[in-house]
């Protein structure tokens, strides 16, 4: 396996607020050296702004420069959308020094939001980084990632593209000119494009998978070394992203002598798998000196590292078809499956009571109805609980028109105005009973607050729910309560948030917290340095009882992008203060749109879940703004924790 050493003070670029052209991220940087400077261009994206007709991120190229190649300085904006064909965006530069020119490849937007006919290859030639000589729309059709050859292969100057990236099954393709300036040539393009299966790469293993072109070719003795993104699952919400490599003949690049068996490198530290869209690593530059290939690459889309590996060794393993991380551990990991109606529930601006934001819903299940008892807000950001209903676990069947639950007691209203309310409720139903926790804010402290309803008033619509008490302690915030739905030994169980940690409480009865009683008990765990969930922690919906522990989802915040992400804890069946398993990455994180945007952006929060047919549905906040619903069949979840409990250190 070849060996790849990632720098120990990565991410070397990062966005800065100095400048707000790339404030927001920083990434897919490709660099080119000369007389001993390394000059590093990198996609550059701004805060959210007014451009053109939008209000959007916009991507602009930055240029900084290095006496080592690892700590760049002078930054600078060098290219920006100027021309129609780039109006909405400059991204991810490809640069190579030919011909006494610095050649420049980049993706250009033309389109908003960017559709795939907007999304083409622009060029811009440069003498020196002080100025752009000139500038052209290189393919009149949907590309990404363009690269050109160090030097000219027979005479012909000679580039790998990425054709369809936008218009899937992507393509690296190869294509030659006699001069510099044929590059931007139309009409040759689109005779080109017309055949573009004669120039096509056979790279994909795959009909799911996707590929693009990462740093231009390095040439050893054996031949063009191609390091390109080979990203597994494209078309499911599980993709995995790699760097692999391809070793092309040195007189005719077209023909593939061998390429690596699998990716050499896959998202594993903390800035390639945390960041604005998490678990990406995607190379676009490189520097070869010696026998030393130094990659750059973006990290999560928000961040620049480099990782240095050897090219002979990386030759040597491509002829001799050494495996390479192998393709099923990187697959294995678990995740949630998003529903693509989500969201399942938006605010109603018909409703006032819910016109702000629904979202975090505890649920209650018989087997055949799932009811959803989501925190609904108005404008004043008062929390009331209302409730809607599916059968099949994705789509709606009823939403009632008032609410189910309000605040009733002073440790639940604001005097002064302004948010309040009841909030994130957990639901458990033990017996005849059903129980609900929930956060009471009356504008100054959180409390844990408990209440009950019976299981036939509660199917009957009856709202008789029992006046509710707070049972944690009054001075101290505490949050995230959920109850075991059967006794442990004996005795009720609780779990619940004080400080950044999660409890776990054990009492006889619930009566004993009207009688002075307060949530406490022992710190079960805490966030773990270094990782997603290295702020702080609190319990998801009540634990799901199986043969071989408690199942319980919890979420997590992490101090980096402070984004809430879902996790897995396996606990004891008889001594629930025992983890028997903590699943080391995330199942569910903001990725999509509506989960990056609302009252509370990049949060995913989860106060409850429903069994369907062998399907586990979790239902979580987006953004602290709409309801939406994930889903992964629970066999396929319960075999594979088994598995990991008797081999935690794969988890």
């Amino acid at each position: 396996m070849i060996s790849v050493k990632r720098y120990v003070n990565n991410p070397i670029l990062i966005p800065t607020k100095e400048n707000p052209w790339e404030s927001y991220a920083v990434f897919n940087a490709s660099v080119a050296k000369k007389d001993g400077i390394y000059h590093m261009l990198y996609r550059a994206i701004s805060q959210r702004q007014q451009w053109q007709d939008a209000h959007i991120h916009v991507s602009s190229i930055g240029h900084a420069t290095s006496e080592d190649g690892l700590n760049f300085d002078n930054r600078n904006q060098f290219i920006l959308p100027e021309y129609d064909w780039e109006r909405y965006g400059c991204e991810d530069p490809r640069v190579v020094f030919i011909d006494g020119v610095y050649v420049i490849f980049y993706t250009a937007i033309s389109t908003n939001p960017p559709s795939k006919e907007g999304i083409r290859v622009g060029v811009a030639i440069t003498k020196d980084f002080l100025a752009i000589e000139e500038k052209h729309l290189v393919t009149p059709f949907n590309a990404k990632a363009m690269v050109l050859f160090p030097e000219k292969i027979n005479g012909k100057y000679t580039v790998l593209v990425t054709a369809d990236t936008d218009d899937p099954p992507a393509k690296i393709a190869m294509a030659q000119f006699d001069k510099l300036s044929d590059l931007w040539e139309k009409s040759y393009w689109e005779d080109w494009y017309a055949n573009i299966s004669k120039y096509t790469l056979p790279i994909e293993r795959r009909s799911n998978d996707q590929v693009e072109v990462g740093l231009a070719p390095i040439k050893t003795e054996k031949g063009w070394v191609m390091v390109y993104s080979y990203i597994q699952n494209y078309f499911s919400q599980n993709k995995v992203f790699g760097i692999e490599a391809l070793l092309l003949d040195l007189n005719n690049p077209f023909s593939i002598i061998a390429k690596t068996n699998g990716p050499f490198m896959v998202p594993k530290d903390y800035a390639e798998m945390y960041g604005t869209i998490p678990n990406i690593i995607f190379p676009s530059g490189g520097v070869i000196e010696g026998d030393n290939l130094r990659v750059y690459y973006g990290a999560s889309d928000t961040a620049v590292c480099v990782a240095d590996l050897s090219v002979s060794n990386l030759v040597t393993d491509m002829l001799s078809n050494e495996k390479q991380i192998a393709i099923e551990s990187v697959n294995s990991l678990i995740h949630l499956t998003r529903f693509e109606g989500n969201p399942l529930l938006s605010p109603l601006k018909e409703h006032k009571w819910e016109e702000k934001a629904v979202l975090n819903a505890g649920i209650y299940s018989d087997g055949k109805t799932v009811s959803i008892l989501y925190r609904a807000m108005d404008d004043a950001y008062v929390s009331t609980l209302g409730m809607a209903t599916t059968k099949d676990g994705f789509h709606i069947q009823e939403r009632l028109e008032n609410p189910v639950y309000a605040p009733r007691r002073d440790f639940e209203k604001n005097k002064s105005g302004g948010s309040a309310g009841c909030e994130d409720p957990r639901i458990t139903q033990i017996g005849d009973k059903i129980y609900m926790h929930y956060t009471s804010f009356d504008g100054k402290i959180p409390k844990v607050t408990h209440t009950e309803i019976s299981v036939a008033d509660f199917l009957a619509r009856k709202w008789n729910w029992e006046e509710p008490y707070v049972i944690s302690n009054p001075a101290v915030m505490d949050k995230n309560s959920v109850i075991f739905p059967e006794k442990v030994n004996g005795k009720f169980v609780v779990l619940h948030r004080l400080d950044v940690r999660i409890w776990i409480d054990f009492f006889d009865d619930f009566a004993e917290f009207k009688k002075g009683r307060y949530l406490e008990g022992k710190v079960l765990c805490s966030p773990r340095p270094d990782m997603w969930d290295n702020e702080k922690i609190g319990s998801a919906g009540p634990p799901i009882k199986t043969d071989f522990g408690w199942l319980l989802l919890y979420h997590g915040i992490s101090q980096q992008d402070q984004k809430y992400r879902l996790g897995i804890l396996i606990l004891d069946l008889n001594d629930p203060t025992k983890i028997l398993l903590r699943l080391n990455y995330p199942i569910l994180e903001p990725k999509m749109h509506y989960e990056n945007v609302g009252v509370r952006p990049g949060a995913v929060f989860s106060c409850g879940s429903a069994i369907l047919e062998d399907r586990l549905f979790v239902y979580y906040g987006a953004g602290d703004l709409t309801l939406c619903v994930a889903q992964i069949k629970y066999s396929e979840l319960l075999s594979r924790l088994k598995e990991l409990i008797k081999a935690p250190a794969s988890a």
